[in-house]
């Protein structure tokens, strides 16, 4: 049997990100033969992963990129189980080459992603995701990404620490109006741009209930639209970006669309990721576990 040195195990190591004692013990099983090794180690951490697969992954973090010159960025999500390995070195790491790796490659879809191969590592980026479930023992997911790229503008992002990540497609202005717009977004999380790009169900379903409440209200019927366009209107300037006040306008009444035409700037496209939003998350009720489990004792 080949004798397993300690530059082997550290370079099964390097080449994987898994523990030293996996290394060790795959090294062993491989009769030393380092790519051997390598293989099994991603065979087990594959199968891991499949059965990781199953379980809730709503945490997570929010990373962005941009290049240095400004024309080409990206954002992206990704997501573990709980909030203790969201904050894991290594899985932070994965998550700003993961973004890094969208903002250079232009992946068309996730599946494309994951068979690039990933910024400052080894690998492809989905030899990596199981990799560190291998490692960390949770499950690791990639859920969305954005990418951005100008000719004529600029871009700009912002993270709210972890949680909230902002890529704005900006043209005119300076670096500053650019990070002032992501925190405004970030903070007032605007639905889009303009009224062009709101969900026509959703204007409809305001004007609904608009109507609906004017009537209970006993308003005529002859003013009921009237009503519900005043209702319609004061909503759009809520969840569009050009329609909100800007939250830092010093007057407070200042709305985007001003501070735009103030600065000659103009917003191309913005895009928002907020951790865990949409994911349906499981409550543990454990004082409700712990009563069904003495009452099961009793009976």
């Amino acid at each position: 049997m080949s004798e397993i040195t300690a530059s082997m195990v550290k370079e099964l190591r390097e080449m994987t990100g898994l523990g030293m004692m996996e290394c060790k013990k795959a090294l062993v099983e491989s009769n030393g033969d380092l790519k051997a090794a390598e293989e099994q180690l991603r065979i087990k951490s594959g199968a891991k992963a499949s059965k990781a697969a199953s379980r809730v992954a709503a945490e997570g973090v929010v990373s962005a990129y941009i290049a240095n010159d400004g024309k080409t960025g990206a954002v992206a999500e990704v997501n573990c189980e709980t909030d203790f390995v969201a904050k894991n070195e290594d899985f932070v790491a994965f998550a700003k080459n993961l973004a890094e790796t969208v903002a250079k490659n232009n992946p068309a879809d996730l599946e494309a992603l994951s068979g690039m191969a990933i910024a400052n590592g080894s690998g492809t980026v989905e030899e990596t995701r199981k990799a560190l479930i291998m490692k960390l023992g949770e499950n690791v997911s990639i859920r969305r990404f954005e990418r951005y790229a100008t000719t004529a503008g600029k871009l700009s992002s912002y993270l709210h620490g972890s949680k909230i990540g902002v890529l704005l497609n900006f043209s005119g202005g300076d670096d500053a109006l650019g990070r002032d717009l992501c925190m405004h977004i970030a903070a007032s999380k605007p639905k889009s741009v303009d009224v062009s790009g709101v969900n026509p169900e959703d204007i409809a379903t305001e004007r609904r209930i608009a109507v609906e409440k004017a009537r209970e209200g006993g308003k005529p019927e002859a003013m009921l639209e009237k009503i519900a366009e005043g209702t319609v209107q004061k909503f759009l300037k809520e969840v569009t970006l050009l329609g909100q006040v800007f939250v830092k306008a010093e007057d407070g009444k200042q709305t985007i669309e001003q501070l735009l035409k103030s600065k000659g700037a103009s917003v191309v496209a913005f895009r928002m990721f907020v951790v865990g939003e949409g994911i349906e998350k499981k409550v543990e009720d454990y004082a409700a576990e712990v009563a069904a489990a003495a009452a099961a004792a009793k009976g």
